[in-house]
């Protein structure tokens, strides 16, 4: 029988564990600090992190106790993990993407974008807005949720929603009788009763966002690229039953009408903004709406169309044609101070490259410093995760990586990150 001062002594020592563990923190030693709304590199910093959350930052090194984890990055630059607001996590365009929409399982497309994910993560991009799969992505965010697989944060869209034979419509390209006829279940709706259906549909299915396709669009086996594809009306019903639910809407868009038709209607995002007019940036500026150019996807389903038999016959003209362009409409719309979010629609090039997208931003007049907080503080805005994501600061999560380079001198140092944490669990570390 215990007697009262075993009690007393076991009280002791669970309280003494509990403080213990209670201590157990990681610092993180910065050479160079970017914590993402500074407009400086700070040196010589420390940043504690206790499980998933940073709970203090402080100038100068601290010392560790025997309880503490120490990572020592004196000789690196450290900054929150990045984030790209339009990716395809499912898939990566090759000359058999076409053929894989009739061959392809989801099975094999899971273990995929298992793949694609972890390549994401480890180039530094803790978080992602996927825009658009078969359905896949729903799950893989679950998994990674789950711990069962490792890769970015995913905010996902589910299927993006299409008018019939739009750019997103599944069944583009394909011999009559092929395909089931695609409805608002399937992301493909006309009229404003069936969009409503069909964003109520994707909700119901998983997605954090509703993407529209607004106006045609590039890869698609159709021979608009760059038309309105949705009446004013419809995006409006679109838009109205999103914010119902509490979420937003992108607008995949390439040409004006399109574009201008998505802003009024209370859209919160143009992806790609190919043809964005003066007038346009303007509308965005006054309505807020973020811009997300995929400077990277426009020059590479260019490059990819110099290859014979890369494409189909309808779509090699489009990418010619349009690609190129995207670039010098984010240089005037960066001019024009249009908000902007980081995106690079991964998927269309290889995953794992998003930070070349930096390159192509500073290349069109962006200063290093202006791109690196459109992937962290502008992106979080977007996603509505301003107080959790996008910064190195109390309170958020504890999303961090580093490099060895100055990004600021070069940003090219940003396709080299050495040390990817996400969520307070380090996924690599090549200190």
């Amino acid at each position: 029988m215990l007697n009262f001062k075993s009690i007393s002594f076991l009280c002791i020592m669970l309280l003494m564990i509990s403080a213990a563990d209670a201590q157990k923190r990681t610092l993180i030693l910065c050479g160079g600090l970017i914590d993402g709304t500074y407009g400086a590199i700070q040196k010589e910093m420390t940043i504690i992190v206790i499980e998933n959350e940073i709970v203090e930052v402080q100038k100068g090194y601290l010392f560790a106790t025997t309880e503490d984890e120490l990572i020592n990055l004196k000789d690196h630059y450290v900054m929150p993990g990045l984030m790209d607001m339009h990716v395809h996590i499912e898939s990566q365009y090759s000359k058999n993407s076409y053929l894989n929409r009739f061959v392809k399982d989801d099975a094999t497309t899971a273990y995929e974008a298992a793949v694609y994910a972890k390549r994401t993560l480890d180039a530094g991009f803790t978080t992602v807005r996927d825009l658009g799969g078969s359905g896949v992505n729903v799950a893989l965010q679950n998994a990674i949720r789950r711990g069962l697989t490792d890769g970015p944060r995913i905010f996902t869209c589910a299927k993006a929603i299409s008018i019939t034979g739009g750019h997103g419509d599944p069944t583009n390209g394909g011999k009559e009788g092929i395909f089931d006829f695609p409805g608002p279940e399937r992301g493909v709706a006309d009229g404003p009763d069936e969009c409503r259906k069909a964003v109520r549909q994707q909700v119901k299915n998983g997605a954090d966002l509703i993407k529209i396709t607004a106006t045609g669009g590039v890869l698609s086996v159709a021979r608009d690229g760059y038309r309105p594809q949705f009446t004013e009306e419809e995006i409006t019903a679109i838009v109205e039953t999103a914010n119902d639910f509490g979420i937003k809407v992108a607008a995949h868009a390439h040409g004006d009408e399109g574009m201008q038709r998505a802003v009024r209607a209370g859209i919160a995002s143009i992806e790609h903004g190919t043809m964005m007019s003066a007038e346009t940036m303007e509308l965005m500026k006054k309505m807020g709406t973020w811009y997300v150019p995929t400077i990277s996807a426009g020059k590479s389903v260019a490059d990819s169309a110099k290859i014979d038999g890369f494409f189909p016959a309808l779509v090699r003209p489009k990418a010619i044609s349009i690609g190129p362009k995207i670039q010098s409409t984010f240089s005037k719309a960066f001019k024009m101070g249009v908000p902007i979010a980081f995106g690079t629609d991964a998927g269309v090039f290889a995953h794992g490259k998003n930070a070349k997208e930096f390159q192509f931003m500073v290349e069109a007049g962006m200063p290093a410093m202006r791109a690196i907080q459109s992937a962290t503080v502008n992106a979080a805005k977007l996603l509505n995760m301003e107080n959790k994501l996008g910064q190195i600061q109390p309170g958020f999560l504890a999303d961090i990586i580093a490099v060895k380079q100055n990004p600021i001198e070069d940003v090219s140092a940003l396709m080299n990150v050495s040390f990817v944490m996400k969520d307070g669990k380090i996924y690599k570390n090549e200190r």
